[in-house]
């Protein structure tokens, strides 16, 4: 049996599967072709069991490549991963080949711990109402510092030492590339006050014209929960409704929340109980009974209202996983929950 190999910039030759076997270069995308005549039977059928088995994976992908051509996704990253340097590199990995295949990525990201920490070192006791950062004047320069500055900084540069290219969209530094907007944001306490929370606010106008700019011209633009107000000033934004915000504002075929969980489970504390979908019906349900409860409820509550504005599907998938946004974007069965408006 006999195949054909081209080389860059040269003609093509053949060689025959008995002296080909495969080994990876120093990038992760290329392959270089090591000629062996000596590699014995078994070990030559494992080889191209083995290639057989990465091309049905591709064909696979084809159509889901396809399908989602020039659609935007939008991925929130937050959590637990922005301190684990593997799993971000994976999937900051998978956001290239995205971007790569013809998708249009956009990226929202938190990062709470490191602001955490950032506010440990200049001795500040954070304070949390339900569940919301109280932002003070010394609490806000930490945000602007770390998370608008150091890590949306820190993630588009690693996307373009992927081979990608990205561009931070943050207001710190000598020019403002800010594109959400928004104003003060205000809780209502038990018996009706207002519970004020400092500098923390909600988005209501996101710049879809830059972020169709950058997109159509194969950036990933890279966007902090940060916001700003018609005034100028700054403000602190949850980054699961600043990624609902952006999806709704450009009218996103996706919204991917990367969770330190599989997805929606039936029973919370069994991973194999996850739901592979749900719509939107069925969502509500499962919060009415108690199967969906505690942390859960407003990341879920959120998706249903963006599925309500016209985004296609919500998946939260477990972003620890190798590969995960790949496995649940481009393979039949995905590795998380899709949330869907109605039943396809």
């Amino acid at each position: 049996m006999a195949c054909c190999l081209g080389e860059p910039g040269g003609s093509r030759r053949r060689i025959s599967s008995e002296q080909a076997t495969f080994a990876p270069l120093a990038s992760p995308l290329n392959y270089e072709i090591r000629l062996i005549s000596t590699v014995p039977n078994q070990a030559r059928a494992c080889i191209l069991q083995d290639a057989i088995e990465k091309a049905d994976v591709l064909i696979e992908a084809m159509g889901w490549i396809r399908r989602f051509r020039d659609k935007v996704t939008v991925i929130k990253l937050g959590g637990s991963l922005m301190d684990d340097p593997v799993a971000l590199g994976h999937l900051l990995v998978d956001i290239v080949f995205m971007e790569t295949v013809g998708m249009r990525p956009i990226v929202v990201h938190g990062g709470g711990a490191a602001i955490s920490r950032a506010m440990a070192e200049a001795k500040i006791e954070p304070r949390f109402i339900q569940g919301r950062r109280y932002t003070d004047e010394a609490t806000l320069g930490i945000v602007e510092r770390v998370l608008a500055g150091e890590i949306n900084e820190s993630i588009a540069q690693q996307i373009e030492d992927y081979g990608g290219r990205a561009m931070p969209l943050n207001f710190v530094g000598p020019t403002n590339n800010n594109v959400l907007f928004g104003e003060r944001l205000t809780l209502t306490g038990p018996d009706g006050e207002p519970i004020d929370l400092g500098a923390v606010g909600h988005v209501t106008r996101v710049n879809r014209e830059v972020l169709d700019n950058l997109t159509f011209a194969g950036q990933v633009p890279v966007i902090p929960s940060v916001c700003e107000t018609d005034d100028g000033k700054r403000l602190n934004v949850n980054a699961d409704t600043a990624a609902t915000a952006v999806a709704q504002a450009v009218g996103a075929e996706k919204l991917v929340f990367l969770s330190d969980v599989n997805g929606v489970r039936k029973d919370k504390a069994d991973p194999n109980s996850l739901i592979n979908s749900l719509t939107a019906e069925s969502a509500r349900q499962l919060i009415a009974d108690g199967s969906i409860e505690s942390g859960m409820i407003p990341k879920v509550e959120a998706c249903l209202e963006t599925l309500s504005r016209g985004v296609g599907k919500i998946h939260i998938i477990d972003g620890r996983l190798r590969h995960s946004l790949l496995l649940e974007i481009y393979t039949n069965h995905g590795v998380g929950t899709e949330l869907v408006a109605e039943p396809a």
